[in-house]
C-alpha cells in the first residue's frame, strides 16, 4: 500500500512539471519551446518515430523478462508495457529498469551464460530515468538532462539487447556456455 501511494505522489509531482509550461508563460521553455520551435508536422513525425523506439525498447525487455526463468523474475514480462501510461511511466520506469535488473541478477547467479554482466544495467536504467525526470524543468538543465537522458537510455538499450543475445535459446539454455565460447568439437573430450 505503501508504495502504490509512493507511486501516485511521484506521478502527482511528475504532473505538476509536465503541466507548468501550460499554465505559467515564464516556464515555457526547455524542452517544450524547441519541440514546438520545429514546427507542427516535423513534431509529429519526431513524436510517431520516439513512439515507435519506446514500442522497440519495450519489446527488448519484454523478451529479457520472457527469456529468465519465471521463478527468477522479479516482474512479468508483460508488465513493461507501463512505459505508455503517461504520466505515470516516468515513476514507474524506475521500477521496470529496478525489476528487470534484479530478475538478471537472479538468473546470472544460477546461468553462467550471464557470466560476464556486471551491474545488470541498474546505472545506464536508472541514470536515464532520472535525467528523465529533471528533463521535465522548464530551462537548459531540462534540456540538457533530456540528452543526457536520450544517451543512457541507448547505453541501456544496448545492455539489454547483449543480455538478450546471452539468455538466447540454444545450447546454453541448459546452462551450457554460449556456442562461442564452447570448446571447438576437436577438444571437446580433452
Amino acid at each position: 500500500m505503501r508504495l502504490v501511494l509512493l507511486k501516485l505522489l511521484a506521478t502527482a509531482g511528475v504532473t505538476v512539471l509536465l503541466a507548468l509550461p501550460f499554465v505559467d508563460a515564464d516556464a515555457r521553455s526547455g524542452i517544450l519551446a524547441s519541440a514546438t520551435g520545429i514546427g507542427l508536422p516535423a513534431l509529429l513525425v519526431s513524436g510517431a518515430v520516439f513512439l515507435a523506439a519506446v514500442a522497440a525498447y519495450c519489446r527488448s525487455l519484454e523478451t529479457c523478462l520472457e527469456r529468465i526463468r519465471p521463478r527468477a523474475r522479479a516482474a512479468s514480462p508483460r508488465s513493461v508495457w507501463l512505459m505508455f501510461l503517461v504520466p505515470y511511466n516516468f515513476v514507474e520506469d524506475f521500477f521496470i529498469v529496478r525489476n528487470v535488473a534484479a530478475s538478471l541478477r537472479a538468473e546470472a547467479a544460477v546461468n553462467p551464460a550471464l557470466g560476464e554482466l556486471r551491474g545488470f544495467g541498474t546505472v545506464s536504467g536508472l541514470g536515464w530515468c532520472t535525467a528523465q525526470i529533471i528533463s521535465l524543468l522548464p530551462n537548459h538543465v531540462g534540456e540538457a538532462a533530456g540528452a543526457v537522458a536520450l544517451v543512457l537510455w541507448i547505453v541501456h538499450w544496448r545492455f539489454i539487447a547483449r543480455a538478450n543475445a546471452l539468455l538466447r535459446p540454444g545450447p546454453h539454455a541448459e546452462g551450457q556456455p554460449p556456442a562461442s565460447r564452447a570448446a571447438p568439437d576437436c577438444l571437446a573430450g580433452t
